[in-house]
């Protein structure tokens, strides 16, 4: 390949979608990756013949930069029930989208979730946050999520503890809901307008796809970066490589090591995903099952398989069990105390699991507190010639993440053609 004009640390998505903005522009890049394939933290392992996503990870269909940069058809994406049966009083209560199922919707309406009013009143607050177009929400005062579901809402503190927080919280990794109110709105609106969804194969296929359609050579793997400096980064064994940009398309802690005070750490919320194998699934939709009454350390639950059957061998199934943050607990300890919560869900057969691995993820995602994100995207020109993206520098999303690649390679592309004028 062409000696690159922009090199851009970082395969994840943004780095990828970043790179793949460059070459529709056709100007020449370089993308170097310090771990061995795409995806930063969007990855898919093979286990025994299934297929671990790295962290419980869904897709959302209606994300505005995922539908204009990705083959949607092509990820032959397999879409979760669009509701969520929570657990209360010792039973699962189903909570539906009104516009999916009528009829559950309906019989929703007295269940121990929330109050009757508060049912109804989901229905103002969904037009609401659907109302206008996505930019208008963005442009609305932030406040703590909280402050949003109590005052906007009005909903009743048992429907916000029962199923707000082990959703949105599960969501964001951040159960006490100071989350921006700007991110519920956007998670929320999309929610409303289409189902989350896996590839097929597993979450790595999308940054498979966008690396697909960049011209080759232009990846390199295994090629750890360990500094930034004017239009120049240096490679393990002191390696220097120089270009007339440079983009740090890291996760938010890695760009602040490399930028130093140019980059603030934007702080870390983490998550634990325990996979394991069963012969039966306690399920039978692929629907997420939320933990209402905060007795254990599970937040939510979902088989995998019964929405994409590859992500289990023929005959089994693939569990999911999502806990908020990263538990004290030894693995083992955590394993007994999650089938002690889940055979209470559903019985003696969860003792038979066998647990496949338990991902313990430091940075999930990044720290979106009300006040992070005001301005909703922060800039991506640090200054001509060095430039950042990533999930950090918009939303704590997939569609983020992808967003901000874009934004990174427009600031690279401005400052390069200036330069040349």
């Amino acid at each position: 390949m062409t000696e690159p004009d922009v090199l851009i640390v970082g395969a994840g998505l943004a780095g990828l979608c970043c790179g793949k903005r460059l070459a529709e522009c056709g100007v020449p890049f370089r993308i170097l990756e310090a771990s061995d394939a795409v995806g930063g933290r969007v990855r898919t392992d093979p286990v025994d013949g299934f297929r671990l996503d790295r962290g419980f990870q869904i897709y959302l269909t209606a994300y505005p930069e995922g539908r204009r940069v990705l083959d949607l058809d092509a990820l032959d994406l397999k879409s979760f029930t669009r509701g969520a049966l929570v657990r209360v009083g010792g039973k699962f209560h189903r909570v539906a989208d009104p516009r999916a199922e009528p009829v559950a919707a309906a019989r929703s309406l007295f269940n121990p979730v929330g109050t009757a009013r508060d049912k109804l009143r989901l229905l103002p607050f969904t037009w609401d946050i659907t109302a206008g177009k996505l930019e208008e929400q963005f442009a609305k005062a932030e406040r703590l999520t909280l402050d949003l579901l109590r005052w906007n809402g009005k909903f009743t503190d048992k429907m916000i503890d029962r199923l707000f927080r082990p959703f949105f919280g599960g969501i964001a990794l951040d159960k006490s809901l100071t989350t921006s109110s700007r991110f519920f709105r956007f998670v929320f609106r999309m929610f409303a307008e289409g189902p989350g969804a896996v590839p097929a194969t597993g979450m790595q296929a999308i940054p498979e796809q966008i690396e697909s359609r960049l011209p080759a050579g232009s990846v390199s793997i295994e090629r750890p970066v360990y500094g930034v400096g004017h239009r120049e980064v240096t490679l393990a064994g002191g390696e220097v490589l120089r270009a007339r940009a440079v983009v740090v398309a890291t996760e938010g802690p890695a760009a602040a090591k490399l930028l130093g005070d140019e980059v603030p750490d934007p702080g870390s919320n983490g998550s634990t995903t325990l996979y394991y194998a069963a012969d039966r699934p306690p399920v039978d939709e692929p629907i997420l099952c939320l933990d209402g009454e905060s007795r254990g350390p599970v937040n939510s639950l979902v088989v995998m398989s019964n929405a994409a059957p590859a992500y289990a061998p023929p005959g089994k199934h693939l569990v999911s069990a999502s806990v908020v943050g990263l538990p004290a607990e030894r693995d083992a300890e955590l394993d007994r105390l999650t089938r002690a919560q889940l055979a209470d869900w559903f019985g003696p057969d969860v003792a038979g699991w066998r647990l496949l691995r338990v991902y313990r993820i430091p940075h999930s995602l990044p720290d979106q507190t009300a006040g992070k994100l005001d301005p909703w995207q922060r800039p991506a020109r640090l200054r001509p010639g060095l430039y950042v993206c990533g999930d950090h520098r918009d939303n704590g999303s997939i569609d983020g993440a992808m967003t901000s690649g874009f934004r990174a390679a427009q600031a690279a592309m401005e400052d390069l053609h200036a330069a040349k004028s």
